[in-house]
């Protein structure tokens, strides 16, 4: 089954029940959507469609450690060069160790538990992303990124860094080096990615800080981090800042910019990968009232938001200062397809040949996993519904060191409380 992506998507990420009858009733007496604007000439579109698309295989998940309890689990990720340690971030503050093999499970071991610190009081708040160095296995060193509350009871982001200890196999609990801090004006928003490129450079996604339609217009604003992607050099501090700035990084001689930015005009990327082969990064960013979109990140790229939403012009968004030269969504999607994009990750497994170079990606809601294929900005192939999960709701996917790849859902419920899966992903056949 092809599914025509020109459709209609959320209004925000959310991840409670509620929420989602809240935006279903509320796009029952929506408006039609907005005309689209004339594609940039730099960018690509689900116009691209080829005519005869590469086959794609329906998929199977096979359940992880089915035995083993989690509780609303939004990530995993892989320990460098053992895929015998899949690391589970729990929403609430905990990581959890797991060996995909083992079936026989019965609880995992904690790896860090930061409740504590964690602010996760909001749907859309709490212990949202993990990665490790990828000098890991010599500096033992990984990050996280998670809301919390500072000393004012402010909102707050903060990117931190951690150490392991080499002799137990768990996190130093006073090992924490903050090293960003967010002013965060609302609960929703938060974006929740933070990965290491081939570069060995640190990226992280920022949401554009929440409540609706973007009221501090930070997409289009360079001066602040909201809204954008970041990127920073971890392994040499300069100044006061306990990170260094790239020296290729985009806006380091724009006035009033923050040089950390990548790229920007981003509502609130909910999961960002690396293609292992070619290096592009892939993005599902949250759209507002009608789309959600899949785009490739480039450098500098403005990606539009609050001044358009997908290919649309947005109701009251500001353009900001850069022009209208937007980069265009590989493929966008409505609300009848779903309410919350998931990104994923470009397939790269030897074992499953027929999958490899296809993106998978899906949506919270309707709970459709699609698979498409892209080369160089350009759809070559897709998208198509490869699987929907039905009481199973995707919140992210993960990546082996060996290119398989992972599905993370919860169960049944958006409820706080939920327990949640992580599931093996194959060919159907």
């Amino acid at each position: 089954m092809t599914t025509d992506h020109r459709i209609i998507v959320s209004k925000c990420r959310t991840i409670a029940l509620a929420s989602f009858v809240a935006v279903s009733a509320s796009l029952a007496a929506a408006s039609s959507p907005a005309p689209p604007l004339a594609p940039a000439a730099n960018s690509a579109t689900q116009e691209g469609k080829v005519a005869k698309p590469a086959p794609m295989p329906k998929l199977k998940l096979q359940r992880v450690a089915p035995e083993v309890v989690l509780r609303r689990p939004v990530q995993v990720v892989f320990e460098p060069g053992s895929d015998k340690r899949m690391y589970v971030v729990e929403q609430a503050g905990r990581i959890l160790v797991i060996d995909p093999a083992d079936r026989e499970a019965k609880d995992a071991p904690v790896f860090l538990d930061m409740r504590k610190r964690v602010n996760s009081r909001g749907n859309e708040e709490g212990l949202l992303s993990f990665a490790f160095h990828p000098d890991f296995a010599k500096n033992r060193a990984f990050f996280t990124y998670y809301t919390a509350m500072n000393d004012d009871k402010k909102r707050v982001e903060i990117l931190s860094r951690w150490t392991v200890d080499s002799e137990t196999q768990v996190a130093k609990p006073d090992s924490e080096q903050i090293l960003i801090t967010v002013d965060d004006p609302y609960s929703n928003h938060n974006g929740g990615t933070v990965l290491f490129g081939r570069d060995g450079m640190l990226y992280l996604s920022c949401g554009d800080g929440g409540a609706a339609n973007d009221p501090l217009f930070s997409g289009q604003d360079l001066g602040s981090l909201l809204a954008k992607i970041l990127r920073i050099d971890v392994d040499h501090p300069e100044g006061d800042r306990p990170y260094g700035i790239p020296k290729d990084n985009p806006f380091i001689s724009v006035a009033g910019a923050r040089p950390e930015i990548w790229a920007f005009g981003l509502r609130n990327v909910w999961r960002m990968s690396f293609d292992r082969v070619t290096g592009e990064l892939w993005a599902g960013d949250v759209g507002q009232n009608q789309y959600e979109e899949v785009d490739v990140i480039v450098k500098g790229g403005n990606y539009g938001w609050n001044a358009r939403e997908g290919l649309h012009e947005f109701p009251g968004g500001q353009p900001g200062k850069f022009g209208s030269d937007y980069i265009n969504p590989i493929v966008e999607y409505s609300h009848s397809d779903g309410v919350s994009i998931t990104g994923g990750y470009v397939s790269r497994c030897a074992q499953y040949p027929t999958m490899d170079g296809i993106y998978l990606y899906a949506d919270l809601v309707s709970c459709h996993i699609w698979g498409l294929r892209a080369e160089k900005g350009a759809l070559l192939a897709g998208p198509e519904i490869l699987l929907t999960t039905h009481n199973q709701l995707p919140t992210s996917f993960g990546q082996a060191n060996d290119g398989s790849l992972y599905l993370v859902t919860f169960e049944g419920s958006q409820d706080p409380r939920a327990k949640g899966a992580v599931w093996h992903i194959a060919p159907a056949q």
